[in-house]
Parts: C-alpha cells; structure tokens; sequence
C-alpha cells in the first residue's frame, strides 16, 4: 500500500486528491497539510510514500518545503509538485530541488494515480517537452558546466542521458542503442551516481543547466 501525504492550502482540491487516491486499492491518503511548514513534521510521523505538494502556498512555499525535505532526512519521500500552470518557473525550481515530476491540477484522475505508482515503482515523471520549455528561460550556469565536466560521463553515458532527456524509457534506450535491459541500468545508475541526482528529472535539469543539453536539442 503507497502512503500518500497532500499538501495544499485549498481544502477543496485536498478533498479531491483523496477522493481520487482513496478510491484506489494499492493507495492510502495517510495525511493532509495546509501548507509547507507543516510538511516535515507530518512526514517523520506519517511516513508516506509521496508527497503531492502545491507549488505555490502562502507560508511556506512547495519549493522551500521540498529542499528542506530532500536535504534533511535520510530516507525521504518521493516529491510530486502539483501546479496550476505548467510553464510556472515554480515547477523548474521544485524539479531542481529534487522533486520526482510535476502533475496539473487540471490533470486527470488515472494521471494522477499513474503518477503516484510510478513514482513509487522508483521511476520519474519525466515530460521531456514542458522540461524543455522551462528550460528555455534558464541559462547554462557556470557552476553546472563545472558540474558535468568533474562528472566524466563516458561516451556511452552520455548517450544514455541524451536518450533520458528526450523522454526515452530503459526498455526504449535498450532497443534504442541495442543493449541490454540490465546493461541500460547500470549505466542510468553511474549517471545518477556521477551527477549526485535523486532520479531521472533531476539528472535531466542539471544536463541542461550544465549546456549538455539545450532546448533547442
């Protein structure tokens, strides 16, 4: 059973959300916050799975709340932002700060429990086309280039997050690059490892901050 924890300061899209997820037979909404200084607490309490957490909060925003989140417990819960406009710079900013993806709150109910089990199954929601458009209004930074060149990404690793980036599951990468299935793991995991990213999303956003990869691309 996933543990859900919903963190929104509208009380109506938080009775929404549970609706959607309660109904569901392998996901629990264990917990609610109204906004995101009360995210820390309720998660070394509840323990959940994921956290849907709005972008945007009046108090403590959905990014201040992630970052905290990520940077300060050991073994923290997956991070799905939740976001009215999805070329918001809010979202960029939550995805740098390691959040998993990012759902609509127009998005629909099997999106939004398709979200959930894929984050939990260890994957990212990753849409390579609005990452693409975010990143558009975000320049390379000098830190980044650094970043990517200390990470001496091989040829093939290189390859293999190109592939990341435009969306490409491991399955596809394999057939993709004629390799095998376990062979496409290893090298999505010395990519995450050499990048110091929690998953795909993040390994993604600082390819593009670094100018590996651009929008244009």
């Amino acid at each position: 059973m996933a543990g859900v924890l919903l963190v929104d300061d509208e009380e109506l899209i938080r009775a929404g959300l549970r609706a959607i997820l309660d109904s569901e037979p392998d996901i629990e909404v264990v917990g609610e916050a109204g906004d995101g200084a009360e995210v820390a607490g309720l998660v070394a309490r509840l323990r959940p799975d994921v956290v849907l957490m709005d972008v945007r909060m009046p108090k403590v925003d959905g990014i201040r709340a992630t970052a905290h989140l990520l940077s300060t417990m050991e073994d923290p819960p997956k991070v799905i932002v939740v976001t009215t406009f999805e070329n918001d710079d809010y979202v960029y900013d939550a995805l740098r700060a390691g959040a998993s993806g990012f759902l609509l709150k127009r998005a629909r109910p099997e999106e939004i429990v398709t979200a959930v089990r894929t984050v939990v199954a260890g994957e990212s929601l990753l849409f390579p086309a609005a990452i693409r458009r975010l990143a558009e209004s975000h320049r390379p930074e000098e830190k980044g280039r650094d970043a990517l060149a200390k990470a001496s990404l091989t040829e093939r690793e290189s390859e293999v997050l190109r592939l990341m980036a435009a969306g490409l599951s491991n399955v596809e990468i394999a057939g993709k690059l004629f390799l095998g299935i376990q062979t496409v793991k290893t090298h999505v995991g010395n990519v995450l490892a050499k990048l110091g990213a929690r998953d795909r999303t993040q390994a993604v956003i600082r390819a593009y901050e670094s100018g590996f990869i651009t929008p244009a691309c």
